[in-house]
Protein backbone atom coordinates (compact mmCIF):
# COMPACT_ATOMS: atom_id res chain seq x y z
CA UNK A 1 0.00 0.00 0.00
CA UNK A 2 1.18 3.29 -0.49
CA UNK A 3 0.13 6.91 1.13
CA UNK A 4 -0.91 10.44 -0.79
CA UNK A 5 -1.80 13.24 0.68
CA UNK A 6 -4.28 15.74 0.11
CA UNK A 7 -4.37 19.24 -0.30
CA UNK A 8 -6.45 19.37 3.01
CA UNK A 9 -3.69 17.27 4.83
CA UNK A 10 -5.49 14.27 4.96
CA UNK A 11 -3.69 10.80 4.27
CA UNK A 12 -4.82 7.82 2.50
CA UNK A 13 -3.63 4.60 1.93
CA UNK A 14 -4.24 3.65 -1.78
CA UNK A 15 -3.26 0.42 -3.55
CA UNK A 16 0.19 0.56 -5.26
CA UNK A 17 -1.21 -0.85 -8.88
CA UNK A 18 -3.76 1.99 -8.57
CA UNK A 19 -1.49 4.74 -7.38
CA UNK A 20 0.00 3.52 -11.17
CA UNK A 21 -2.76 3.90 -13.00
CA UNK A 22 -3.53 7.30 -11.58
CA UNK A 23 -0.51 8.52 -12.78
CA UNK A 24 -0.57 7.05 -16.16
CA UNK A 25 -4.20 8.76 -16.51
CA UNK A 26 -2.64 12.14 -16.05
CA UNK A 27 0.20 11.87 -18.38
CA UNK A 28 -2.38 10.62 -20.61
CA UNK A 29 -4.72 13.61 -20.22
CA UNK A 30 -1.73 16.28 -20.40
CA UNK A 31 -0.05 14.81 -23.53
CA UNK A 32 -3.64 14.78 -24.69
CA UNK A 33 -4.08 18.68 -23.97
CA UNK A 34 -0.59 19.12 -24.33
CA UNK A 35 -1.22 18.02 -28.19
CA UNK A 36 -4.72 19.65 -28.75
CA UNK A 37 -2.89 23.01 -27.79
CA UNK A 38 -0.54 22.64 -30.05
CA UNK A 39 -2.36 22.10 -33.18
CA UNK A 40 -4.62 24.69 -32.06
CA UNK A 41 -2.08 27.22 -31.75
CA UNK A 42 -0.92 26.02 -35.03
CA UNK A 43 -4.49 26.01 -36.74
CA UNK A 44 -4.29 22.82 -38.56
CA UNK A 45 -7.26 20.32 -38.98
CA UNK A 46 -7.30 17.12 -37.08
CA UNK A 47 -7.32 15.30 -40.83
CA UNK A 48 -4.30 17.27 -41.76
CA UNK A 49 -2.22 16.46 -38.79
CA UNK A 50 -2.96 12.34 -39.56
CA UNK A 51 -2.15 13.17 -43.24
CA UNK A 52 1.45 14.83 -42.07
CA UNK A 53 2.25 12.06 -38.80
CA UNK A 54 0.76 8.72 -40.65
CA UNK A 55 -1.15 8.60 -37.58
CA UNK A 56 -5.01 7.75 -38.03
CA UNK A 57 -7.56 10.39 -37.14
CA UNK A 58 -9.22 7.75 -34.76
CA UNK A 59 -5.70 7.48 -32.37
CA UNK A 60 -5.63 11.24 -32.88
CA UNK A 61 -9.31 12.14 -31.36
CA UNK A 62 -8.25 9.22 -28.42
CA UNK A 63 -4.85 11.34 -27.40
CA UNK A 64 -6.52 14.25 -27.52
CA UNK A 65 -9.18 13.53 -25.21
CA UNK A 66 -6.66 11.41 -22.94
CA UNK A 67 -7.84 8.44 -23.12
CA UNK A 68 -5.49 7.15 -26.11
CA UNK A 69 -2.58 4.62 -25.10
CA UNK A 70 -0.37 5.56 -28.12
CA UNK A 71 2.97 3.58 -28.20
CA UNK A 72 5.76 6.07 -28.37
CA UNK A 73 6.87 5.79 -32.34
CA UNK A 74 2.84 6.77 -32.75
CA UNK A 75 3.40 9.51 -30.30
CA UNK A 76 7.05 10.59 -31.99
CA UNK A 77 5.28 11.11 -35.36
CA UNK A 78 2.76 13.60 -33.69
CA UNK A 79 5.08 15.75 -32.07
CA UNK A 80 7.30 15.60 -35.64
CA UNK A 81 3.95 16.78 -37.28
CA UNK A 82 3.94 19.45 -35.04
CA UNK A 83 7.19 20.56 -34.81
CA UNK A 84 7.25 19.55 -31.15
CA UNK A 85 9.98 17.66 -29.00
CA UNK A 86 8.44 14.87 -27.65
CA UNK A 87 9.71 15.26 -24.21
CA UNK A 88 7.65 18.54 -23.96
CA UNK A 89 4.95 16.60 -24.64
CA UNK A 90 5.61 13.89 -22.11
CA UNK A 91 7.61 16.18 -19.42
CA UNK A 92 5.84 17.33 -15.92
CA UNK A 93 5.21 21.29 -15.98
CA UNK A 94 8.02 22.89 -16.43
CA UNK A 95 8.37 26.93 -16.34
CA UNK A 96 11.30 26.38 -18.88
CA UNK A 97 9.18 23.99 -21.32
CA UNK A 98 7.05 27.16 -21.11
CA UNK A 99 9.39 29.69 -22.13
CA UNK A 100 10.76 27.67 -24.82
CA UNK A 101 7.05 27.47 -26.63
CA UNK A 102 7.26 30.53 -25.99
CA UNK A 103 10.43 31.93 -27.97
CA UNK A 104 9.31 29.36 -31.02
CA UNK A 105 5.84 31.02 -31.27
CA UNK A 106 7.88 34.27 -30.77
CA UNK A 107 10.28 33.07 -33.69
CA UNK A 108 7.23 32.22 -36.06
CA UNK A 109 5.23 35.10 -35.49
CA UNK A 110 8.53 37.43 -36.03
CA UNK A 111 9.46 39.51 -39.12
CA UNK A 112 11.73 37.54 -41.50
CA UNK A 113 14.52 39.47 -41.43
CA UNK A 114 14.56 38.97 -37.65
CA UNK A 115 14.42 35.16 -38.21
CA UNK A 116 17.14 35.35 -40.45
CA UNK A 117 19.31 37.09 -37.82
CA UNK A 118 18.07 34.74 -34.93
CA UNK A 119 19.30 31.84 -37.39
CA UNK A 120 22.24 33.64 -38.22
CA UNK A 121 23.41 34.10 -34.31
CA UNK A 122 22.51 29.71 -33.22
CA UNK A 123 24.36 28.49 -36.57
CA UNK A 124 27.10 30.38 -36.39
CA UNK A 125 28.93 27.80 -35.30
CA UNK A 126 28.07 25.21 -37.99
CA UNK A 127 31.01 23.64 -39.91
CA UNK A 128 30.32 25.45 -43.85
CA UNK A 129 32.78 23.06 -45.12
CA UNK A 130 30.87 20.06 -44.68
CA UNK A 131 28.44 21.15 -47.20
CA UNK A 132 31.32 21.20 -50.07
CA UNK A 133 29.16 22.52 -52.93
CA UNK A 134 26.51 20.68 -52.47
CA UNK A 135 23.07 22.59 -53.34
CA UNK A 136 19.45 20.85 -52.36
CA UNK A 137 16.07 22.80 -53.19
CA UNK A 138 13.50 22.06 -50.88
CA UNK A 139 9.63 22.76 -50.79
CA UNK A 140 6.67 20.96 -51.37
CA UNK A 141 5.33 19.36 -54.32
CA UNK A 142 4.85 21.43 -57.46
CA UNK A 143 7.22 24.14 -56.64
CA UNK A 144 9.24 22.96 -59.69
CA UNK A 145 12.19 21.75 -57.61
CA UNK A 146 13.44 18.80 -60.16
CA UNK A 147 12.36 21.24 -63.37
CA UNK A 148 14.37 23.70 -61.77
CA UNK A 149 17.14 21.51 -60.77
CA UNK A 150 17.66 19.94 -63.77
CA UNK A 151 17.88 23.21 -65.59
CA UNK A 152 20.38 24.59 -63.04
CA UNK A 153 22.22 21.94 -63.38
CA UNK A 154 23.10 22.03 -66.99
CA UNK A 155 23.60 25.71 -66.77
CA UNK A 156 26.06 24.93 -63.96
CA UNK A 157 27.47 21.69 -65.53
CA UNK A 158 27.32 20.10 -62.21
CA UNK A 159 25.12 16.68 -61.56
CA UNK A 160 21.70 17.05 -60.68
CA UNK A 161 19.77 14.03 -58.88
CA UNK A 162 15.96 13.40 -57.70
CA UNK A 163 16.00 11.68 -54.10
CA UNK A 164 13.20 9.58 -54.77
CA UNK A 165 14.85 8.19 -57.74
CA UNK A 166 17.86 6.90 -55.73
CA UNK A 167 14.80 5.27 -53.47
CA UNK A 168 13.68 4.06 -56.20
CA UNK A 169 16.58 2.22 -57.74
CA UNK A 170 17.35 1.40 -53.36
CA UNK A 171 14.05 -0.19 -53.35
CA UNK A 172 13.54 -1.88 -56.88
CA UNK A 173 10.23 -0.35 -57.27
CA UNK A 174 8.39 2.96 -57.87
CA UNK A 175 7.82 5.21 -54.86
CA UNK A 176 4.11 4.78 -55.01
CA UNK A 177 4.61 0.89 -54.27
CA UNK A 178 7.27 1.88 -51.65
CA UNK A 179 5.10 3.50 -49.72
CA UNK A 180 2.30 1.19 -50.38
CA UNK A 181 4.15 -1.90 -49.04
CA UNK A 182 6.58 -0.50 -46.35
CA UNK A 183 4.73 2.40 -45.29
CA UNK A 184 5.56 5.50 -44.53
CA UNK A 185 8.09 4.60 -41.77
CA UNK A 186 9.95 2.18 -44.49
CA UNK A 187 10.26 5.03 -47.14
CA UNK A 188 11.78 7.19 -44.75
CA UNK A 189 14.20 4.45 -43.83
CA UNK A 190 15.37 4.05 -47.57
CA UNK A 191 15.36 8.11 -48.01
CA UNK A 192 17.24 8.78 -45.56
CA UNK A 193 20.05 5.92 -46.32
CA UNK A 194 19.62 7.48 -50.23
CA UNK A 195 20.62 11.16 -48.95
CA UNK A 196 23.75 9.02 -47.13
CA UNK A 197 24.83 7.55 -50.12
CA UNK A 198 24.69 11.19 -51.81
CA UNK A 199 26.93 12.85 -49.36
CA UNK A 200 29.40 9.93 -49.80
CA UNK A 201 29.80 9.99 -53.12
CA UNK A 202 28.87 13.63 -54.75
CA UNK A 203 31.10 16.72 -53.31
CA UNK A 204 29.03 18.71 -56.25
CA UNK A 205 25.40 18.28 -57.23
CA UNK A 206 22.31 19.67 -57.24
CA UNK A 207 19.83 17.69 -55.47
CA UNK A 208 16.01 18.06 -55.38
CA UNK A 209 13.97 15.93 -52.28
CA UNK A 210 10.75 14.91 -51.59
CA UNK A 211 8.70 17.78 -49.60
CA UNK A 212 7.93 15.86 -46.20
CA UNK A 213 11.69 15.27 -45.76
CA UNK A 214 11.86 18.26 -43.38
CA UNK A 215 9.52 16.51 -41.32
CA UNK A 216 11.82 13.62 -40.33
CA UNK A 217 14.47 15.68 -37.88
CA UNK A 218 17.99 13.54 -38.31
CA UNK A 219 17.34 13.25 -42.46
CA UNK A 220 16.51 16.94 -42.27
CA UNK A 221 19.32 18.18 -39.69
CA UNK A 222 21.42 15.92 -42.25
CA UNK A 223 20.40 17.87 -45.18
CA UNK A 224 21.09 21.11 -43.87
CA UNK A 225 24.84 20.32 -42.37
CA UNK A 226 26.23 18.72 -45.97
CA UNK A 227 23.73 20.90 -48.47
CA UNK A 228 23.10 24.54 -49.17
CA UNK A 229 19.61 24.41 -49.16
CA UNK A 230 16.82 26.75 -51.02
CA UNK A 231 13.46 26.66 -50.03
CA UNK A 232 11.31 27.44 -53.50
CA UNK A 233 8.32 28.61 -52.21
CA UNK A 234 4.79 29.12 -53.86
CA UNK A 235 1.12 29.66 -53.04
CA UNK A 236 -1.15 26.34 -52.28
CA UNK A 237 -2.97 27.60 -55.45
CA UNK A 238 0.04 27.28 -57.48
CA UNK A 239 1.27 24.25 -56.04
CA UNK A 240 -2.33 22.28 -56.90
CA UNK A 241 -2.48 24.32 -60.52
CA UNK A 242 1.47 22.75 -61.31
CA UNK A 243 0.74 19.34 -60.25
CA UNK A 244 -2.65 19.51 -61.99
CA UNK A 245 -1.20 20.54 -65.21
CA UNK A 246 1.66 17.63 -65.09
CA UNK A 247 -1.44 15.28 -65.79
CA UNK A 248 -1.57 14.31 -61.93
CA UNK A 249 -5.33 14.61 -60.63
CA UNK A 250 -4.48 12.43 -57.31
CA UNK A 251 -4.38 15.67 -54.80
CA UNK A 252 -7.97 16.57 -55.95
CA UNK A 253 -9.29 13.06 -56.34
CA UNK A 254 -12.19 11.98 -54.11
CA UNK A 255 -11.44 15.09 -51.41
CA UNK A 256 -13.07 18.11 -51.30
CA UNK A 257 -11.42 19.50 -49.28
CA UNK A 258 -8.06 18.93 -50.97
CA UNK A 259 -6.91 22.54 -51.25
CA UNK A 260 -7.56 23.35 -47.41
CA UNK A 261 -5.42 20.88 -46.77
CA UNK A 262 -2.90 21.44 -49.06
CA UNK A 263 -3.04 25.00 -47.18
CA UNK A 264 -2.90 23.76 -43.90
CA UNK A 265 0.63 21.48 -44.80
CA UNK A 266 1.68 24.31 -45.98
CA UNK A 267 1.20 26.30 -43.19
CA UNK A 268 2.45 23.51 -40.63
CA UNK A 269 5.82 22.82 -42.65
CA UNK A 270 6.31 26.51 -42.79
CA UNK A 271 8.76 27.02 -40.13
CA UNK A 272 10.67 23.61 -41.48
CA UNK A 273 11.09 24.71 -44.63
CA UNK A 274 12.57 28.59 -43.48
CA UNK A 275 15.09 26.54 -41.83
CA UNK A 276 16.56 26.64 -45.46
CA UNK A 277 19.80 28.74 -45.74
CA UNK A 278 17.80 30.67 -48.61
CA UNK A 279 14.90 31.14 -50.08
CA UNK A 280 13.09 32.02 -53.21
CA UNK A 281 9.59 33.28 -54.09
CA UNK A 282 8.55 31.50 -57.16
CA UNK A 283 4.77 32.76 -57.45
CA UNK A 284 3.89 34.44 -60.72
CA UNK A 285 6.68 34.42 -62.22
CA UNK A 286 8.14 32.47 -65.58
CA UNK A 287 10.05 29.46 -65.89
CA UNK A 288 13.02 31.45 -67.41
CA UNK A 289 12.84 34.24 -65.18
CA UNK A 290 12.67 31.84 -61.99
CA UNK A 291 15.52 30.23 -63.43
CA UNK A 292 17.50 33.14 -63.77
CA UNK A 293 16.62 34.38 -60.24
CA UNK A 294 17.51 30.91 -59.11
CA UNK A 295 20.88 31.21 -60.54
CA UNK A 296 21.37 34.84 -59.65
CA UNK A 297 21.11 33.47 -55.98
CA UNK A 298 23.26 30.39 -56.43
CA UNK A 299 26.25 33.04 -57.46
CA UNK A 300 25.17 35.66 -54.74
CA UNK A 301 25.50 33.26 -51.93
CA UNK A 302 28.54 31.56 -53.67
CA UNK A 303 26.91 28.38 -52.57
CA UNK A 304 28.80 26.01 -55.36
CA UNK A 305 32.09 27.92 -55.39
Amino acid sequence: MAEITSFDGRTTKVDGAALIDVAVGELLARVGERVRQARARRNIPRRVLAEISGVSPRYLAQLESGEGNISIGLLMRVAIALDLRIEWLVGEDDPRASEVLRMTELFRDAERSVQAQVMSLLTATEPQGQRAQRLCLIGLRGAGKSTLGQLAGEALDVPFVELNREIELAGGMPVEEIMALYGQEGYRKLEADALSRVVATHDRLVLAVGGGIVAEPATYHRLLSHFHTIWLKASATEHMERVRAQGDERPMAGNPEAMNDLRSILQAREALYERAHAQLDTSGASLDDTLKRLLALIAERGFLE
